[in-house]
């Protein structure tokens, strides 16, 4: 099961920067259950989205030339406030340094200005082929999938 953690991309400055938003509904399933009187969006999904905002720069970024994108190591993450039913994360990523297979980031996540989430996060990035040859023919399909996520999540003529 995939969870999308993302609303929409609002900006890329390609192998720089990029924001995104989340927006919290209050009909989210595990939200009656974390928690019961106080409904808040888990730690570990206000990563999941910082993780996703930072794939999709990285992949926009290399025109998706590496069909994986995952998370090898999230640093200093510290979380400083809730995200309630209602509220908008604002989620951004700055590309701090990037080798051939590792790309580290900073990234936050932000509700009303103030900092939500934060922490350094290291991505390593390959083709599916490379590591799951037998798994080669769905290269071309992987690629094409995440090219319409992306293209779903940043719509170039309404981002500005």
């Amino acid at each position: 099961m995939r969870f999308r953690q993302l609303d929409k991309i609002t900006l890329i400055e390609p192998n720089v920067r990029i924001e995104a938003v989340r927006i919290l509904r209050a009909d989210e399933d595990y939200l009656a259950d974390h928690f019961p009187k106080f409904p808040v969006m888990p730690g570990v999904l206000m990563l999941e989205a910082m993780y996703q905002a930072s794939a999709w720069l990285v992949r926009s970024s290399e025109d998706f030339a590496n069909s994986v994108v995952l998370l090898r190591e999230a640093r200093n993450v510290k979380y400083a406030d809730f995200v309630e039913p209602g509220e908008t994360l604002v989620v951004s990523a700055d590309i701090i340094k990037q080798d051939e297979r590792h790309t580290t980031l900073k990234a936050q996540g932000t509700v009303d200005g103030t900092t939500a989430v934060s922490g350094r996060l290291i991505l390593e990035r390959y083709p599916l082929a490379e590591r799951y040859p037998t798994r080669a023919s769905s290269e071309g399909y992987v690629r094409k999938i995440l090219r319409e996520e992306f293209e779903q999540l940043f719509q170039r003529d309404s981002a500005g």
